[in-house]
């Protein structure tokens, strides 16, 4: 069976989008999976660190604009470019485009269970890294939709203090197997444990009608228990904080970050 191919990865732009006109480019190269790798990065801002995952089909004028609400808020938001396009409203021809990619990439996990994304490596890196300079209590992880679990799997490093899962679809909810599934490996499973257990709280986001997300919520809920702060809200939509944006998920994630990464 022949190796998935690495996805391409986006390259930092000498300019950046208009829509990143106001934010500073650069990079973070990290292993991913044993092979250093890099990926363009956009930051802004000042405070604690917040680390924002963008969702399919990349990164999107929506997920900008919530960067800059956590901006507006007092953090200092950064803003990995990890597939897709950067800078471009959300369109369903760019997720047609991009979803095949996903699919055959070794970065990430689309149908396997038990198993961490591989990119993870890479973000809990980043996530060091904008520790190490910013200090304070840890920084705050946001993933949503594709990449809503990789928050969880970015606590398992102790520097991830307050991650936040926007509507988590990976693995596909194929199946009642892969729909329950944490995009997690054992082990990682475990550690995501033993950090609730010793007070790091998870904030989970979610439409009650939204079958993308699956029942992993159940499945957080019973590895956790009320270490997860779990928001339902009524409806069909998905993208709790940018095209289906809901002011309710928005000020739960502002009244999270602000409990865990101000410094009393």
């Amino acid at each position: 069976m022949p190796t998935p191919a690495p996805i391409p990865v986006p390259t930092p732009d000498r300019q950046p989008p208009s829509a990143l006109s106001s934010w500073t480019a650069g990079a973070h190269t990290a292993p991913v999976a044993g092979t250093p790798t890099t990926h363009p990065t956009y930051r802004k801002g000042s405070g604690p660190g917040v680390v924002v995952v963008h969702e399919v089909p990349g990164l999107t004028q929506g997920v900008i604009d919530f960067g800059q609400e956590l901006v507006d808020a007092g953090y200092t938001v950064v803003l990995p470019h990890l597939f897709g396009s950067a800078g471009r409203p959300f369109s369903a021809q760019d997720v047609a485009r991009t979803l095949p990619r996903l699919c055959v990439s070794s970065e990430f996990t689309v149908l396997a269970t038990d198993v961490t994304t591989p990119v993870a490596e890479w973000l809990r890196s980043l996530a060091r890294e904008l520790h190490a300079e910013l200090g304070g209590p840890g920084v705050g992880a946001l993933g949503m939709c594709f990449t809503g679990g990789f928050a969880l799997a970015m606590m398992v490093e102790e520097t991830t203090v307050a991650p936040v899962l926007c509507q988590p679809s990976a693995p596909f909810a194929i199946g009642a197997k892969r729909s329950a599934d944490l995009n997690l490996s054992p082990a990682d499973r475990a550690a995501v444990a033993r950090r609730a257990a010793s007070g790091c709280s998870v904030l989970g986001l979610r439409y009650a009608d939204d079958r993308a997300v699956g029942t992993r919520f159940d499945t957080l809920s019973a590895l956790i228990g009320e270490a997860f702060i779990r928001v339902d809200l009524p409806g069909k939509g998905h993208s709790t904080v940018t095209e289906h944006r809901s002011q309710v998920a928005v000020d739960a994630v502002l009244q999270f970050f602000a409990q865990r990464l101000r410094s009393t």
